[in-house]
């Protein structure tokens, strides 16, 4: 900032005027509504551009239908269908049913609507939207080499680009958290898009059955292909049973010798007790294994599965049978939930506890097998005894009809496992008879009567929007931007220098020429040599003294005089930073002002490249400063005056070739000494300097000026350009009585200054009289 990288003043600073107790959110509000006032046409221009925008946009845009099915995902199904199922039902969940989402959205369902609908030839599809992408992937086909794959033909899938194209207009998803699925198809025809949405409901649904059907057909060719097998086994097994019943001749008791009938009675009988005690041991063994298997932690129900007694028990078939039940379902909900799960623990639970039922079960069973067991041991033993006795040389025990039971055992097995799978078949195959699907339409897509899209009020409404903060965004971007003085707080902020008045911009009435005429009059009154009469901004001070632009003026004057810096300000430089803003009209106006409040003042313009002043009030001069300087005249005779307000002027003569030292010049002791008689002679001498940043003359003026007023102009020149003109002229920022904004902006100003928009009002200054006229 300035007060950081010049000498600091060495008097006080009058702080700027800003309103008490009012900050933070007060400020942001009156900046914002500034902000729109000073901005509003870029705002307005920016959301008309928007809107615009936004109607060509729905006037380019085709509307878009879209049309909704909904279908349910139904898991429930008749008992008896159940019963007769080969295949597990699960429970629809979260993930059965994105899985049937996806499925609707997978090219297994699109591709059959394709051909069936016949979308290959719908514009909807084959007329992909203007964007980015596309362009781009024209481009690169253009550089792309040629494709060789041969065309297709009408038997072929459909390409993937139509495949995607199809895709993204149809939509899947969950209603809500029900098994309810909603498939919505957008076309540009609401007919187009209901029958394709009902199209793809169908497909679906066909697909479900066609998927079940297959599965069923499987299972079914499984179970028929089993059945056979286990069919040849049996018949197998029972072959084997007569033949070893043949070859031992083990026949009734009818076909024996009749010589051989006790023998044979005693031989059935002890056949009859051995195969009770054979039995009977078998089952006890059965049992035994049992207990012992579970003794090792061994599945109970396998060790069962070779013993026909113990699974002939209804008992312990009960609770096998819950135990399977159990432990498919343990099985599924561990995969399913995880085998930490709750309820897959209370399954181990119940099954822990029918394991243990079976095992008592079992144990009963095993006492009652012991005790028949040594019921048909004790009564074989005595039948032993009487055939013993019967026959003396009989021939040892014959060992056949244990052989044969386990024959007929292992026929029996097999007779019971074909009958069972025999029943699941049949069950399989009327299974396949039922037309019955998971999923089912609940809401068939109907021709939606107003377009999805494009939303013509949501259009509107964002083009309107975001005109608006473009228009703000805009705004602020140029307020930012926007570096120039437009109060006169940032001048005294930014220069840490008061703002002595705010004047405002008039026009300048136009200058009538000098007519030759006014020439020889001249020179008949050399030596009275008087300032002409014309319509300029300076000579308002005396055409409307009431002005506003005339009281801000005398608000230059007061600023002088009750300046702190110094006991008396005589020599008054008035300069710029940058040419052009206003500082010779200012100069003008003040001496005018002085002149005419009865005050002894001389203008004295010091703007030796170029005089503007001088050409403004002494145009016919041929005599002037540099000409008093170098002694060829003297000051008398170099004076002009100005018969309303007798004010006094120095002019500089223009020349062709005009010096070039001219800060050499200012900087003599000869216009030292020139000063000393004007401060002398005059209350106030108004000096019209140079601007500093193009020139050096300002500063070399600083010697014999008393003090200086800086001229900015409002809304034009740079804070940046000011300070740095004030950063490189140290002489002049010290003597800165204070600035002046010219050229204001006054209706304007009520935008930028809101805090003070009363000050700037005109109805205060015509209670007084004072008027806008110049």
């Amino acid at each position: 900032m300035l007060h950081s990288n010049m000498p600091q003043m060495n008097r006080d600073r009058r702080p700027a005027a800003a309103p008490s107790g009012e900050a933070g959110v007060g400020d942001m509000i009156n900046f914002a509504f500034g902000l729109v006032r000073r901005q509003y046409p870029v705002i307005l221009v920016s959301t008309a551009l928007a809107l615009a925008l936004a109607v060509f946009y729905l006037r380019i845009t085709p509307p878009t239908y879209k049309a909704e099915v909904q279908v349910m995902l139904d898991d429930r199904k008749a008992q008896y269908v159940k019963q007769e199922s080969p295949l597990a039902e699960p429970d629809f969940d979260i993930t059965r049913i994105e899985s049937q989402i996806q499925i609707v959205r997978s090219s297994a369902v699109a591709i059959p609507v394709i051909k069936q609908m016949n979308l290959a030839q719908d514009p909807d599809l084959t007329s992909a939207p203007l964007s980015l992408s596309s362009i781009w992937r024209s481009i690169r086909n253009l550089f792309a080499p040629p494709d060789q794959t041969p065309p297709r033909t009408a038997a072929d899938e459909p390409p993937e680009g139509l495949i995607a194209a199809f895709e993204n207009r149809l939509r899947v998803n969950r209603v809500s958290f029900s098994n309810i699925i909603g498939i919505s198809y957008s076309s540009r025809s609401p007919v187009r898009a209901a029958a394709v949405a009902n199209a793809v409901a169908n497909v679906f649904i066909n697909d479900q059955m066609n998927s079940r059907f297959e599965a069923n057909r499987r299972a079914t060719a499984w179970l028929q292909d089993r059945l056979q097998r286990l069919g040849d086994q049996a018949r197998a097994a029972e072959r084997d049973v007569d033949a070893f019943k043949v070859s031992h001749n083990m026949v009734s008791s009818g076909g024996k010798p009749l010589d051989e009938q006790q023998i044979t009675d005693l031989n059935a009988r002890l056949v009859a007790t051995r195969a009770q005690a054979s039995d009977a041991l078998a089952r006890l063994n059965s049992y035994q294994a049992i207990l012992h298997a579970d003794a090792k932690n061994a599945s109970t129900t396998e060790a069962l599965g070779a013993v026909s007694d113990a699974l002939s028990s209804p008992v312990i078939n009960s609770l096998r049978t819950q135990y399977l039940e159990l432990y498919r379902r343990e099985s599924e909900w561990a995969a399913r939930f995880g085998k930490n799960h709750v309820a897959v623990v209370n399954l181990r639970t119940r099954m822990r506890d029918v394991r243990n039922s079976i095992r008592d079960e079992v144990g009963r069973l095993a006492a009652t097998a012991q005790s028949d067991y040594d019921v048909a041991v004790a009564r074989q033993k005595s039948i032993e005894k009487q055939l013993d006795d019967a026959v003396s040389k009989s021939r040892g025990a014959n060992s056949a009809e244990v052989a044969l039971r386990d024959l007929e055992a292992k026929a029996k097995g097999y007779r019971s496992l074909y009958e069972t799978f025999q029943h699941r078949y049949m069950g399989a195959v009327q299974q396949e008879s039922y037309p019955i699907s998971e999923a089912r339409v609940i809401y068939p897509a109907l021709p939606p009567d107003s377009k999805s899209k494009p939303k013509s009020a949501l259009i509107l409404a964002l083009g309107a929007f975001g005109g608006v903060a473009l228009g703000l965004g805009l705004g602020l971007l140029r307020e930012m931007m926007d570096r120039v003085f437009r109060t006169s707080t940032e001048v005294e902020t930014a220069l840490q220098t008061p703002c002595l008045a705010l004047t405002p911009r008039v026009q300048a009435p136009k200058s009538p020429k000098i007519t030759d005429a006014d020439i020889p009059l001249l020179d008949a009154e050399r030596r009275q040599r008087i300032v002409p009469r014309r319509s300029s901004i300076d000579s308002s001070v005396v055409a409307t003294p009431l002005s506003r632009y005339v009281e801000a003026i005398r608000a230059i004057k007061i600023g002088i005089d009750l300046s702190p810096s110094k006991t008396s300000n005589k020599v008054i430089g008035i300069t710029s930073a940058l040419p052009n803003e206003g500082k010779t009209t200012t100069a003008a106006s003040l001496a005018r002002l002085i002149a005419h409040g009865g005050g002894r003042v001389i203008a004295v313009d010091c703007d030796l490249r170029n005089p503007s002043l001088s050409a403004s009030l002494a145009p016919g001069a041929t005599t002037g400063l540099l000409e008093v300087l170098r002694g060829v005249r003297p000051l008398e005779e170099a004076i002009w005056r100005d018969r309303a307000t007798d004010l006094a002027f120095l002019p500089v003569v223009w020349r062709r070739d005009p010096p070039f030292h001219t800060s050499e010049i200012l900087a003599s002791e000869a216009t030292h000494k020139l000063f000393d008689r004007l401060r002398a002679a005059y209350d106030y001498v108004i000096v019209d300097l140079p601007p500093l940043s193009p020139l050096v003359d300002a500063r070399a003026a600083a010697s014999f000026t008393d003090c200086f007023v800086l001229v900015i102009e409002w809304g034009r020149t740079k804070v940046d350009v000011v300070q740095h003109a004030l950063h490189n002229a140290p002489n002049v920022y010290e003597n800165l009585v204070g600035a002046v904004l010219n050229k204001t902006d006054v209706k304007a100003m009520t935008h930028y200054d809101s805090h003070r928009s009363d000050y700037y009002s005109d109805r205060h200054y015509a209670r007084y009289g004072a008027t806008e006229r110049v």
